[in-house]
């Protein structure tokens, strides 16, 4: 794990960063201040002999006399620094210029170091071009200047001042082209750390979409199950409640059931969203066909006629998304029975296991006028499946099923009623759907 960055490294950042954004700010700025400094360097190197007393290797002011020359030329060249950025080829040729004027001009006397500015330019151009672009200019200024000093001086060829000149301008185009190199790392390392983290971001809002999407299944599910069960016998209760008072307190019983246990699968789907760390998380086990006795007894007290049949006992164990699977749709085709088929109707279920898929029916013998007014609107093979709560009800059973690859059949049957048929496979293969 990263040890934090102690205050002192703290401190040191944020100077770093305040430095660079009063650079950036204040360019103009910064390049009259570089330029102020060469030309006192230039002046200083102008009135500086090379060695000291006795041959000592420092240098000695005021043993040179400075000329008008080159304090023009230092003028020039320096003030020409200030425009290096909006200007960095021009700049150049001009220092470069007034440089090989000075060499000329000063060939019989102790030059002035006019070369720097020349050398300031050339690192400007060099970290403000291409590689390419940078060894052209470099090498081209590198010849023109050591040639100018080595024709029209009165010393050797290679004496140590053409050769410093040589030197100098081979290093500011090196350190130009470092310079720029290492900002266009920086940029690529930023760019990447800006895309990478724009990635993350619609990844995590797409991992949230889909959650949205799954719990509003979920809720779906559970509150189109419950309300219908809660509507009928509300319905029942209020029919009988003067003359058979007896069963209206059954049915409202039945109410207080079903309401119950919408409130218990509705806490249990919204615990969901709790964070890792709440105390009262919730322990409820999904709802699978173990529980399917309770849920189709739930529809038998409600006035629909369910068979159930299951394959015997003991089966190995369902994958868990299958199985939940499976009771969702069984709930939601129960409840588009119980709301659209019509008095009277009755419903099979029917579980069928193989090695290979599980396999869900659903069949009703009703045909009411919910069910007419369901195939009426949405058209023939939708039936009363399609007109479950808010038209959501066979679209929220194939985003289910299709989630673990499996397959989706639902239409009207020729013996009348209708049938919802899925394939869930127990092996991820997907097989289609139809309709």
């Amino acid at each position: 794990m990263t040890a934090p960055p102690s205050p002192a490294t703290a401190q040191d950042a944020t100077r770093v960063a305040r430095l660079r954004r009063w650079h950036r700010t204040h360019q103009l700025t910064f390049d009259t201040a570089v330029a102020a400094v060469v030309f006192v360097a230039i002046l200083c190197g102008a009135v500086a002999g090379p060695h000291g007393p006795h041959g000592a290797h420092l240098p000695r002011f005021g043993v040179r006399e400075l000329s008008p020359v080159t304090v023009v030329l230092a003028v020039l060249a320096c003030g020409t620094l200030v425009l290096r950025r909006r200007l960095p080829r021009t700049v150049l040729a001009a220092t470069g210029a007034l440089t090989v004027v000075e060499l000329v001009a000063q060939s019989n006397a102790p030059r002035a170091p006019v070369a720097v500015a020349a050398v300031i330019a050339l690192f400007t151009v060099a970290s403000r071009t291409d590689r390419p672009t940078t060894w052209r200019i470099g090498v081209l200024t590198c010849l023109v200047l050591t040639a100018a000093a080595m024709f029209f001086g009165d010393r050797s060829w290679y004496a140590q001042e053409n050769l410093a000149i040589f030197a100098w301008t081979g290093m500011a185009a090196a350190a130009g082209d470092a310079v720029r190199s290492r900002r266009a790392y920086v940029d690529a390392i930023r760019e990447r750390a800006e895309r990478a983290e724009r990635t993350r971001e619609e990844e995590a809002r797409r991992r949230v979409a889909e959650e949205r999407l799954r719990i509003a299944r979920e809720l779906h599910d559970v509150v189109a199950h419950h309300i219908a069960l809660v509507n009928v016998q509300a319905g029942v209760a209020s029919h009988v409640m003067d003359n058979r008072p007896d069963q209206a307190k059954q049915a409202l019983a039945h109410v207080r059931e079903a309401s119950r246990s919408a409130l218990e699968e509705l806490r249990a789907t919204v615990g969901l969203l709790r964070q890792s760390d709440d105390p009262t998380a919730p322990t409820e086990p999904a709802p699978g066909l173990g529980v399917l006795d309770q849920l189709i007894d739930g529809f038998v007290r409600a006035g629909l006629p369910v068979a159930l049949d299951l394959p015997p006992a003991p089966q190995p164990a369902l994958p868990a998304s299958v199985d939940l699977t499976a009771y969702r749709v069984v709930q939601e085709a129960l409840t588009n029975v119980r709301k659209h088929a019509g008095d009277g109707a009755r419903a099979t279920v029917r579980i069928v296991r193989t090695d290979g898929a599980l396999t869900v029916t659903v069949q009703d013998d009703g045909r009411g006028a919910g069910a007419d007014a369901a195939v009426a609107a949405d058209g023939p093979g939708e039936g009363a499946v399609a007109g479950s709560v808010g038209g959501h009800g066979l679209i929220g059973m194939r985003e289910r099923v299709q989630a673990l690859r499996g397959t989706v059949v639902t239409g009207p049957r020729a013996a009348g009623g209708f049938q919802v048929r899925v394939i869930l496979p127990l092996g991820g293969a997907r097989t289609g759907e139809t309709t």
